[in-house]
């Protein structure tokens, strides 16, 4: 079941894909929709041969033939272009004798395919291909290729099976700043302790002071000339705060010597801003010529760094801030100590949907986790996973 206008609204810097107006705008910028094409790379990963029921033509039918499979679409009498859709079809799917429901969606095509599973009254597993802006839920693999081979477990009948919780936020709150996620469901799952995606994890309120320092730690590599973007999170405004400024809480915002010169942005805004800020007649990163860098915090219980609400900072825009070696030292992350504890050693994750840039961001990264001290921790590329 693939939700074909998913995740549109994340380039766009839109906070969601939701209702028709915001797929428009998301369209009107550019944005081409992903969910198709990261549904494919997932089926991949099944056995040739295996058989695939799916939603008819773009709500699966069309990519599955693409993977080189044979597609046996079901039924959708009255499309609507809403959530209805996901609902009917995966309805549709259990009567048709599905074992998995593998979706490429967000949180709310998740939402849609729980209740599509409770009209039908079934429990089979459903697994996320992560293709939406938040998927804050848990029953999403970390990547199209991990969800991929965690179905090719379940059907083999070698993988763990486990509840995981969907959980949804109302995007018209997220647009003014406020996220507050509501449990819809419980659902069950394939699961792997690397394939599988975590609840997104809210900073514990008592954690104020520790993130303060984070934000303390990467005031001083703030450079000066250099012209950040300013990754969404509480971390990251927290670094605003510091400065005095009032950003973007869940948006992308561009700053230089302590001035914010944008708020909000798109991506194609970010790519114009960093490109503002090189001289074609100089290098990147010397001193006539400072450049651009980036700066992020990670996401709670998930460990993303990229891929997760903050798709604005895609590949291009990651390729042309931090050079075609996409440097380091240009890359500033910043969490608390206490937040890497409890990722148990496993290593933050990056999605942006481009294996080549995944890669080359990979390995161990420097974390600032308050003024003067860092920790060097591992990354991968979470299609490597």
């Amino acid at each position: 079941m693939v939700n074909p206008v998913a995740g549109l609204g994340g380039p766009a810097g839109l906070k969601g894909s939701d209702g028709a107006a915001i797929q428009a705008a998301a369209r009107a910028a550019g944005v081409l929709a992903r969910a198709g094409e990261r549904a494919r790379q997932a089926l991949a990963s099944l056995p040739d041969g295996t058989p695939v029921l799916t939603g008819p033509g773009d709500l699966g039918e069309d990519m599955t033939r693409e993977a080189g499979m044979v597609p046996v679409p079901v039924d959708l009498p009255d499309r609507t272009g809403t959530g209805a859709d996901t609902r009917v079809v995966t309805a549709a799917l259990v009567a048709a004798g599905a074992e998995l429901v593998l979706f490429a969606g967000g949180d709310g095509t998740a939402r849609d395919v729980a209740a599509g599973l409770t009209v039908s009254g079934s429990r089979i597993p459903v697994l996320g291909v992560p293709a939406g802006v938040k998927m804050y839920s848990a029953c999403f693999a970390v990547s199209p290729q991990a969800a991929g081979a965690l179905a090719a477990e379940l059907l083999a009948g070698s993988a763990t099976v486990v509840e995981a919780e969907v959980l949804d936020v109302d995007e018209e709150q997220v647009r003014t700043g406020r996220v507050d996620p509501r449990l819809f469901a419980l659902v069950r799952t394939p699961a792997h302790p690397q394939r599988s995606q975590g609840r997104k994890v809210a900073t514990p309120t008592g954690d104020g002071a520790a993130v303060a320092g984070v934000a303390a730690g990467l005031a001083e590599q703030l450079r000066p000339g250099v012209t950040y973007l300013v990754g969404p999170g509480g971390t990251t405004a927290a670094l605003l705060r510091r400065l005095g400024l009032a950003g973007t809480p869940l948006g992308v915002d561009v700053l230089r010597d302590g001035e914010l010169l944008a708020t909000d942005m798109d991506e194609t805004r970010a790519l114009a801003a960093v490109g503002a800020s090189h001289d074609g007649n100089c290098g990147r990163g010397d001193d006539a010529c400072p450049g651009a860098g980036v700066v992020v915090g990670v996401v709670g219980g998930q460990g993303f760094l990229f891929g997760r609400g903050n798709q604005q900072l895609s590949a291009r825009v990651l390729t042309a801030a931090l050079g075609g070696e996409l440097a380091r030292d240009r890359l500033l992350v910043g969490a608390t100590e206490r937040k890497l504890t409890e990722f148990g050693g496993r290593p933050l994750l990056i999605d942006t949907g481009e294996p080549g840039v995944d890669r080359a961001l990979a390995g161990m990264l420097r974390v600032t986790t308050g003024p003067g001290r860092t920790s060097m921790y591992p990354a991968t590329a979470a299609n490597g996973v």
